[in-house]
This record gives structure tokens, sequence and C-alpha cells, in this order.
């Protein structure tokens, strides 16, 4: 059966679907490229204003790599640095889209999985979800350009623990080490992100982009210069900052329209 990264629209709500039949939606390198490829259309596409990640069905979001293609397309140094080049840009992407972005999590989130799911901004996951990457048991480590997402999420100590004990942490634990935003009964998860979609769209677009822009700016632990503190300021100029202080005092939904 086909393995695709299914993309499907409703309004201003895009959902990409991880979807690999039979081997609960783990991902091939076909599946990498094609979500570097929607997250990159769907970066630029104004329209948009949030985007969902999830896996198709209920019983996984994605169980990891596709370990079969490993035996012919990841077997030397050369394809190994092309394989995992394709899959650190397919994260950066992600990483990098100014729209927010929310991965809805139901079940097996391991592997290349969670490592999706660490860059995107939110991550909501059922009571059934488990998280891990316990590659050290097939004899390989994380790819370093990979590891960046995860390591800036939960930190070195977390990291340590999911790579080199290679235990599957269940949603309560994932939770309390900051690896997932919300946890919600399995029947409520998609509803759930889904109403996050909807709360995120309700706000201005502008400043949902800027808000991820300087929050990865700060994290770099450099001070703002002149330019930057200037430049924090751009919603002044823009249509929907004067459209959101009208709707406010006049009790009214604001209408923005992304400029």
């Amino acid at each position: 059966m086909m393995s695709t990264v299914d993309l499907t629209r409703d309004g201003e709500i895009a959902t990409l679907m991880l979807n690999n039949p039979g081997k609960l939606n783990a991902i091939n390198l076909g599946m990498w490229l094609q979500l570097a490829e929607n997250m990159a259309a769907l970066s630029v596409d104004r329209d948009i204003r949030c985007i969902v990640l999830r896996g198709a069905g209920s019983e996984a979001f994605a169980a990891g790599g596709d370990l079969e293609e490993f035996v012919t397309a990841r077997a030397s140094l050369e394809q190994a640095l092309h394989y995992h080049g394709q899959v650190a840009a397919a994260l950066n992407a992600i990483a990098d889209c100014p729209h927010p972005t929310i991965a809805l999590i139901q079940g097996a989130c391991i592997g290349g999985g969670l490592e999706i799911a660490g860059v995107c901004d939110l991550r909501i996951c059922n009571e059934s979800a488990r998280f891990g990457a316990p590659i050290n048991r097939l004899g390989f480590s994380m790819y370093p350009g990979e590891m960046e997402g995860l390591l800036k999420l939960a930190g070195a100590a977390v990291m340590k623990e999911i790579l080199l004990e290679g235990r599957i942490l269940n949603a309560g634990e994932a939770y309390e080490k900051g690896l997932v935003t919300r946890v919600v009964p399995d029947a409520q998860v998609a509803d759930e992100a889904y109403a996050t979609a909807r709360r995120i769209c309700a706000g201005a677009p502008l400043v949902a982009g800027w808000h991820k822009q300087w929050i990865r700016r700060l994290q770099s632990g450099r001070p703002l210069n002149d330019d930057e503190k200037a430049a924090s300021f751009a919603f002044l100029d823009t249509e929907d900052y004067r459209e959101g202080l009208a709707a406010f005092l006049e009790k009214r939904k604001p209408v923005f329209k992304a400029r």
C-alpha cells in the first residue's frame, strides 16, 4: 500500500496526515520529502493560520522510521548523510514555519514521530499515547540534526534518559518531562487539538508569527540590539493592530486580515 503525507484544508486550518498503512505510520524517505514539500508550500500560504500534524487512524502518530528501508537506502555513509539530511530538512521546515503548528498525538509517537512532534509548537496527546526512541537496541544513534529540536524542547537530562535507557514513556511521564503540552482522554484528543487550532486562528496571524520569531530569537541568549527592539513594534503599522484595538473598544470580535 502507498505511504503518503496527506494534505487537507478546513478553512484556515491545514492538516498533514502521516499515512503508512500496516506500519503504524512509520516514516520512509518519500514521506520525509513529502512532509518538507508540504510544509514549504503551507509556510507561504497566507490563507492558512494553523497546521495540525497527525497520524492516520488512532493507533499511532508515527512509530518511527521505516526500518525495512534502511537496509537499502541507508547502507553506506553517503546514503546515510543524504537520507538523514532530508529528515533534518523536513524537521527544520516544521520548526521554521511562520504558522503555528500542533501535533495531534494518538498512540505510538516513537523515533521519527517523536522528532516531528518535538519541533511542533504545541503537542496535544491522548492518555494512551506513548513516547520514546529505543534506537540503542537497534545499534544506531540519533542523527544530531534530528536531535536538535528535542534537545531544545526537553533539555539534556530528558534526552539522555530517552536515548540511554531506550525506555518508552506513557503520556503522564511525557507531560511531566515537558515533552507534551496537554494530555486529554482518548475520545477527546482530536476535538481538543482542533479547538486549539481554532483558538489560534481567532488571534492575529501576524502576531502569531512574530511571537514564534521572538521566542526563537530570545532563546539564543544574546541581548537584543536597538534595531531588533524597534522591529518588535512592527505591529504598530498593521491594519490588524488597528482592527484589534477598535474591536476591543467597540466590544465586538475582531476580523483580522494578516496585513
